[in-house]
């Protein structure tokens, strides 16, 4: 996207009136922007031709704030796959409503974009701090989750039979999408509800936002996976441990769990073409030399090598075929017809991944989000999602989050790294 396309502009309900019941607090001003560029050379020449460079506006508790807490009415949903950290950012997002702003009426909408629906007749969940105390220890959602796009209109309709001021979002790519149809039918009807998005994506695949929840979780866990596969590679003649982790489109778990293990001698993601035969090359070098090997894939990864179906999942995902299964069963084949006896073992953690509770770091990041999603409601921003940038929290426009996917460049520094890490070539072909 070029730097001209880079409108990160927040939607607002109306002008903050109202002062804040928030006290003791270091407040954040409207003038406060985090840069978007890292590089002095690409803000110098904004500055040099009379420009504003492109800017976040910071997030944060502001002085005065558009919704009446007392008359306020909110509500949370949780959408897409499961993943480490949605219940602390739902306890984050009751508490900061309750004990910062006194705003005491919040609904959780159960099983994600459903619960908005009459249809599929989901009551929502009151939410109080008592009922929020102690989920943060405890994986998944306690209101549910769910895929797949529900009527617009209808959920609307929802919002405001209900009389809910502000929905927070917690969700993905699809999720955000979704978020942002609801927020484009509450404009075309005038009314006065927010919609706030907490990115939610174990990929951490989102643009315009560094790190999501989850992912450290993620990346951390993958540990255990990594030395067990090390583990039985080297424990056996021409051993090798293959591991799948989650990964989509973007390899970022994958690269970082392999920076973190360093035992790992392949790693093949999504944004990086390979063939069958160029890994099966380099594996029979490998095993010559070194006797075992270890292998970590990105669930998107070797896509093309499978046969792409056109199926796609509720959520308009296109259907993935099994990557890790798929080179379990190639390289056992390949080597079997070449007559060299192998041990393979093949270890997938996914779902025990995404199912576990958040990590201290995660929970303090979950905690942080909702917070900051809070105070950018109360001030009635609206059709945004929190996110950070250079270690700070920012509002950045939904249809900026969505516009395209962020991956790992494999021409980039953070590839080349990966590359020297493993030692595996720069292509295998």
């Amino acid at each position: 996207m070029s730097d001209i396309d880079l409108d990160l502009r927040i939607q607002r309900l109306g002008q903050c009136r109202i002062p804040s019941p928030m006290a003791t607090i270091q407040f954040v001003h409207d003038e406060e922007y985090v840069l978007y560029h890292d590089q002095w050379a690409d803000v110098e020449g904004y500055l040099s031709s009379g420009k504003k460079p492109p800017r976040f506006e910071m997030a944060g508790p502001r002085e005065k704030i558009y919704f009446d807490p007392s008359k306020l009415k909110c509500g949370i949903v949780t959408c897409g796959g499961l993943c480490p950290g949605l219940n602390d950012v739902i306890r984050a997002i009751v508490l900061s409503l309750f004990y910062h702003y006194r705003a005491e009426t919040v609904f959780g909408f159960r099983y994600g974009f459903e619960g908005l629906t009459h249809r599929h007749g989901h009551a929502p969940l009151e939410l109080t701090p008592d009922k929020v105390k102690d989920i943060h220890k405890m994986g998944g959602s306690i209101l549910a989750s769910s895929r797949g796009p529900q009527d617009v209109s209808e959920m609307v309709d929802t919002l405001e039979r209900m009389n809910i001021g502000v929905l927070f979002t917690i969700g993905g790519d699809g999720t955000l999408r979704g978020a942002q149809a609801i927020a484009e039918e509450i404009g075309r009807r005038g009314l006065k509800i927010s919609v706030i998005g907490i990115p939610k994506t174990i990929d951490n695949d989102i643009s315009f936002v560094q790190a999501s929840f989850g992912f450290e979780t993620a990346v951390s866990e993958s540990r255990v996976a990594i030395e067990s596969a090390n583990t039985e590679a080297t424990g056996a003649k021409n051993g090798i441990g293959l591991v799948k982790l989650m990964g989509r489109e973007s390899g970022f778990i994958a690269a970082f769990a392999t920076l973190a293990n360093n035992d790992v001698n392949y790693c093949l993601v999504p944004e990086v073409a390979f063939t069958l035969e160029g890994l099966v090359r380099v594996l029979e070098e490998r095993l010559e030399r070194r006797g075992h090997a270890v292998i970590v894939v990105g669930e998107g990864a070797g896509q093309d090598l499978m046969g792409a179906t056109g199926e796609r999942d509720a959520s308009g995902n296109v259907r993935y075929g099994d990557i890790g299964l798929f080179l379990k069963e190639r390289i056992n084949d390949h080597f079997r017809r070449r007559g060299v006896e192998i041990n393979l073992k093949y270890i997938d953690p996914s779902y025990t991944i995404r199912s576990l509770p958040a990590n201290p770091h995660d929970s303090a990041f979950c905690l942080l989000l909702g917070h900051n999603a809070v105070h950018a409601a109360m001030t009635g921003r609206t059709n945004m999602l929190v996110g950070n940038w250079k270690n700070e929290f920012t509002h950045v426009p939904i249809r900026m989050a969505v516009s395209s996917r962020k991956k790992i460049n494999p021409n980039g520094r953070f590839w080349s790294t990966v590359l020297s890490c493993t030692g595996q070539p720069r292509e295998m072909l």
